[in-house]
């Protein structure tokens, strides 16, 4: 039975009048799985309500940051206190410090971190030291990763368009993509020829290990490994892109999970706690040549907010402290499976990609590696499964290209009901 959503409907179309689209950001119009989006109005552990007071099993986490969940009560309780100091100084605190010490920690390959508002900043401040530091121009990004909406890498990024350094979005010209050079995910060879042929005028590469934004793509055995030692031998700059697994796959993020030490790591979602907060950092030599060390500038108001900081600082101890990274690998494993069971019993042909608590369900017959075998997904299959699971109460990313997040407050019992519902979903499709 369809969910009733009289008030969401009314919002929507309220919103539509005074913000383009009736939303902050494109992917929440749901408009790739056919219905209106749901607007939200309290979230608490896994499950999250709606303005009809419709109540879901949560997997996306606010895109990444709820790894413990919504609503957490020692976040809850250190954000109140730390709002009572104040919400903004722009100037120096303790609190940033506290923060960088704790991401050199966790990063062996971070001595020195700038700490930024947005995953977008963090990239973008990223891709420009790394021109900064070797003095060349071009930057080489992969097919379907996406690192925010900055103009030089929105190229093939994600469900974006797949034409040769031709920009994702109207707005952005040609010359601030000119310098951007496309490589397929997962083919060390390609990439090898295209060092081959540039490779004296390459700054850097950039890449998600885990690929989240084509959906769940792991890296190919030796794949990582083979960019670190094409970058090294060319002198190109290393950047991994953790804002979805820094803290998510392990708590040394993709690069203590595969042991690769990247040049420069760009960090968000998690370190939030659920506000705005990211980072981008790398070894001393890299980073003093960031102002007002040296001479790549980047700046922001907001840049190491109290209150978001307070927030990170605190889900990083927490994640210290419960060590959840078993209990997540387990609660992934039973989806996973659980998953796979659902749709080989309907006769639905599904691959389901997993790494830790990321997890994709691609509607395909295909092992889905790269952006070319992601988008051989059924899209409008993926459309008919999400609203079955929305009908069913449980929240799912409105896009085949996108993650499923677990987080530690998704228990025994949520999953059963998760697994309950796709069985039923995937019998409704077939």
């Amino acid at each position: 039975m369809a969910i009733d959503t009289p008030h969401s409907q009314a919002l929507f179309e309220r919103a539509q009048r005074v913000i383009p689209g009736g939303v902050n950001s494109p992917v929440r119009a749901f408009r790739a799985v056919g219905r209106q989006p749901l607007f939200i109005e309290s979230a608490r552990g896994a499950t999250i309500s709606d303005a009809d007071g419709n109540s879901f099993i949560d997997y996306i986490g606010s895109w990444g940051p709820m790894i413990l969940g919504h609503a957490y009560p020692a976040v809850i309780a250190a954000v109140r206190e730390a709002a009572t100091r104040g919400s903004s100084f722009g100037a120096p605190t303790e609190l940033e410090i506290d923060m960088a010490e704790a991401l050199c920690e966790a990063y062996p390959s971070i001595e020195k971190v700038r700490l930024v508002s947005s995953g977008t900043e963090a990239t973008m401040s990223a891709i420009r030291l790394a021109r900064g530091f070797t003095g060349r121009d071009k930057i080489v990004k992969f097919e379907g990763c996406y690192h925010g909406h900055s103009d030089s890498l929105l190229v093939k990024a994600g469900s974006g368009l797949a034409t040769f350094s031709t920009p994702d979005s109207a707005g952005v010209p040609l010359d601030f993509t000119r310098n951007t050079i496309i490589a397929p995910f997962n083919d060390a060879d390609e990439l090898r020829r295209i060092f081959a042929a540039q490779g004296k005028e390459i700054a850097g590469v950039i890449i998600e290990p885990i690929a989240g934004n084509m959906g769940c793509v792991p890296p190919v055995e030796g794949y990582l490994q083979a960019l670190r030692q094409i970058t090294e031998a060319y002198g190109a700059l290393l950047i991994f892109d953790e804002v979805m697994t820094g803290f998510r796959v392990a708590y040394g993020g993709a690069q203590a999970l595969y042991g690769i030490t990247p040049d420069i790591t760009c960090l968000g979602k998690i370190i939030g706690g659920g506000l705005p907060a990211a980072a981008f950092g790398g070894s001393a030599t890299v980073m003093n040549c960031v102002a007002p060390l040296g001479a790549v500038y980047q700046a922001g108001t907001l840049s190491g907010n109290p209150i978001a900081v307070t927030a990170g600082l605190t889900t990083l101890k927490l994640l210290q402290e419960l060590n959840p990274y078993e209990q997540l690998e387990h609660a992934g494993q039973r989806l996973e499976n659980g998953l796979r069971e659902a749709a080989n019993e309907a006769g639905v042909v599904a691959t389901i990609n997993r790494v830790g608590s990321m997890l994709t369900a691609f509607f395909t017959t295909a092992t889905v590696v790269d952006w070319n075998t992601a988008k051989t997904a059924d899209t409008s299959l993926y459309g008919r499964f999400f609203r079955a699971m929305l009908d069913e109460g449980i929240y799912l990313a409105p896009s085949q290209f996108e993650c499923a997040f677990i987080s530690i407050a998704h228990s025994e019992e949520l999953l059963d009901r998760t697994l309950a519902a796709a069985r039923k979903a995937m019998r409704q499709i077939a």
